[in-house]
């Protein structure tokens, strides 16, 4: 079959890419044409975009980006139609993805949802689209499957697909890894800022402020894929590490992390390491989202998925040196950190085994 695949951010990009690996082992006759990222070029294929084209953060950066936004769904509804594909399978990324779902559904296209929208959150409303136009909807959150039975969707929980990829990861020697990056303090402690500059810049301003009172640890940021290693330079001193395109082995590696809100708040904790979750948007941003995101307690997966609070979550003001510093101290040196990691143990069970992404093969494949 011909697979059209469309991922606008790096988590998207991971997931599709085993997606996509899963679809291969099922379909020899597979054929991709995708936007994502680099991981899914590495499945083979034809990338048409790149997600750092797309990522827009925040209601005043969609805003001011709204020309290329509309240009882009423009130049991908022609190359739908141009390419006919068998499958349309969009990951995520509603404001875009759910026109491109409309479109595809009235040319007669299959269309499949894999990894919902947080409609659960925010913009409810868009079930209905998904009910109109989406042939199968694929989710990855335990809870999920209940909301879209609740507006009459018939939903498929496929597991979590960042099981997956840390299952498949080899194990890692922790001296190498220190040696091979110049990291010779004692201890490490991950910095994971996020994936775009506007949202980094800020974050790393605000996670480096506690240094100064964790002088015998070793502070590591973690490079996003999609930015070039020049642009964290500005924020690397003696005192500073940075890695590139290694995040899973840096927290690995590190005894606690201070990690923006986003699925990286999940990875992190599958990965066993105590964690800290940070957010702190334009205040304009903030509150438009805080008006519109109705019934939510918590922004982090960990938190969402447990239904209650698993990591600590600084947000908007709560974020600041003094409570950084006061967490970070609770999971690297109290009872905390050890009631955490035996709360990772229940999140894992939770999410349901390994298997995500063959599971959604198996369903794209049976398509009729």
């Amino acid at each position: 079959m011909k697979y059209y695949i469309i991922a606008g951010e790096a988590s998207g990009d991971l997931h599709a890419s085993n997606l996509m690996k899963a679809l291969k082992q099922k379909d020899q006759n597979a054929e991709f044409r995708f936007w994502g990222g680099d991981l899914m070029q590495k499945q083979g294929g034809n990338l048409v975009k790149h997600y750092r084209e797309l990522a827009f953060m925040g209601f005043l950066e969609v805003v001011q980006n709204l020309g290329t936004i509309l240009s882009n769904i423009k130049f991908c509804k022609k190359d739908i139609l141009e390419n006919k594909p068998d499958v349309l399978i969009l990951v995520d990324y509603p404001g875009f993805n759910l026109r491109i779902a409309k479109f595809a559904k009235e040319l007669g296209i299959k269309v499949v949802y894999y990894i919902s929208p947080q409609l659960w959150a925010w913009k409810e409303g868009r079930v209905e689209t998904i009910k109109k136009y989406v042939d199968e909807m694929l989710v990855i959150l335990p809870f999920e499957k209940d909301f879209y039975k609740k507006h009459q969707v018939d939903a498929h929980f496929v597991g979590h697909p960042l099981l997956d990829a840390i299952e498949g990861l080899q194990p890692i020697d922790i001296q190498e890894f220190k040696k091979g990056n110049n990291l010779n303090k004692k201890e490490i402690i991950a910095l994971l800022p996020g994936s775009r500059k506007q949202e980094i810049s800020k974050m790393l301003e605000l996670m480096l402020s506690v240094r100064n009172d964790f002088q015998d640890y070793q502070f590591v940021i973690a490079g996003a894929p999609s930015l070039d290693k020049n642009f964290y330079e500005q924020f690397v001193d003696a005192d500073v590490h940075f890695v590139s395109n290694r995040t899973y082995d840096l927290l690995r590696c590190s005894k606690a992390a201070l990690v923006t809100s986003g699925t990286a708040t999940l990875e992190t904790a599958l990965l066993n390491i105590p964690e800290v979750v940070c957010y702190k948007g334009s205040r304009i941003s903030y509150e438009i989202g805080k008006r519109l995101i109705k019934n939510i307690k918590y922004i982090s997966l960990v938190n969402l998925i447990m239904d209650r609070e698993v990591v600590t979550e600084l947000i908007q003001n709560e974020l600041n040196t003094k409570n950084l510093v006061e967490e970070l101290n609770k999971i690297l040196n109290t009872e905390k950190r050890t009631q955490v990691l035996n709360d990772y143990e229940v999140l894992r069970t939770k999410l349901g085994g390994s298997g995500a992404s063959q599971n959604a093969a198996e369903i794209i494949i049976n398509l009729q």
